[in-house]
């Protein structure tokens, strides 16, 4: 292994988004698995005899003849990225960051705690501060700690409303959401269930677009974040689509503000943001963006948004989208890890 990498581990390894986050941290420049684990069911049996691969690229040869170990403290890694359900994932993780461990979270259940980050680097890095004050609650080892990213759609609204919040402030916010099924996990929705068909529920969904939201564009003051006083409405959809969650996305601004002005303020941020894809990228089209032609964008790391237009009841209306399992998912557990290492927290 190269010294320059990091060591890292995946729990929940043989399920969907611990097979995204293996998939996209084969080769990276940063960081090397060196452990992976999963329930008891599966520990103690190699890598690529027990998944039931889902990915279109083979898996990794660094980590297909792995042995699976358990949730534990124990593993040779100083990161751990988690893809664990959320019916298991509070207890293990905060196992894990006791033991002093960088856990970084894509599950549900430290979201919302005070101590813990829930952060989009490109729009709330300094919410990474209250990561001082675990070793209070969480009693954390030196160097442990648990960061979590957001919910996939809470993501693609954040990055989508944050250049407009950050320059004229919010006030209102209604989002219906046309989600793919990959964001169910597999094997997700029954087949009979969605084709030709949408279902208008996703359990919690609404909830955690409406709370997670204020809570990221929030302000941190004297350890602690001051929620964001937007009203929010969230309606939420699964639509037979594969991969990437549309939105249809009405606001009302606190300040005035033209299109060209708005359309201003998007462009800037992406120069302002310093990463090597569009953080966000606008279409003049009004028929884009697209889940089949856009949610691949950036490597599936940019947000799209288009048909910025006057909204009779709020102000304006547009459509955004992003990848769910990789922007919404994996990715962002990984960029979280890329940032706190830029920044010496690791």
């Amino acid at each position: 292994m190269s010294k320059q990498k990091i060591k890292v581990g995946v729990l929940g390894c043989t399920g969907a988004v611990g097979q995204k986050l293996i998939s996209l941290l084969e080769d990276h420049p940063l960081f090397e698995i060196t452990a992976i684990a999963a329930s008891e069911n599966s520990a103690g049996k190699i890598y690529k005899d027990v998944v039931n691969w889902l990915e279109a690229k083979d898996i990794p040869a660094s980590v297909a003849g792995m042995t699976i170990q358990k949730c534990l403290p124990g593993l040779d890694c100083k990161i751990v990225f988690s893809g664990l359900d959320s019916k298991v994932a509070g207890e293990i993780e905060q196992n894990m960051a006791l033991h002093g461990y960088v856990v970084i979270s894509n599950s549900k259940n430290h979201r919302m705690v005070d101590e813990v980050p829930l952060v989009i680097p490109e729009v709330n890095a300094e919410h990474l501060q209250l990561i001082q004050k675990q070793s209070g609650q969480f009693k954390c080892k030196e160097g442990g700690m648990i960061i979590t990213n957001p919910n996939c759609s809470t993501v693609v609204l954040c990055v989508s409303l944050f250049p407009i919040y950050k320059c004229f402030g919010l006030s209102k916010v209604v989002v219906t959401t046309m989600q793919a099924i990959s964001g169910a996990g597999y094997p997700g929705v029954p087949s009979l269930d969605i084709l030709g068909n949408v279902i208008p529920y996703i359990s919690e969904e609404e909830g955690k677009i409406e709370t997670e939201t204020l809570k990221i564009l929030g302000k941190y003051d004297s350890g602690a974040i001051k929620f964001a006083s937007i009203k929010i409405s969230a309606m939420c959809n699964r639509v037979a689509v594969k991969d990437g969650h549309t939105m249809s996305i009405s606001f009302e601004t606190e300040r005035k503000a033209s299109k060209e002005e708005i359309l201003k303020c998007i462009e800037e941020y992406n120069r302002e943001v310093k990463v090597d894809f569009d953080v966000l990228r606008y279409f003049d089209n009004p028929a884009r963006p697209q889940p089949l032609l856009d949610a691949a964008k950036g490597k599936g790391m940019t947000v799209s948004v288009g048909n910025l237009r006057e909204c009779s009841v709020l102000d304006w209306k547009m459509t955004a989208l992003g990848h769910n399992t990789i922007r919404g998912a994996a990715g962002a557990a990984i960029i979280n890890a890329e940032y706190l290492l830029r920044k010496g927290l690791v």
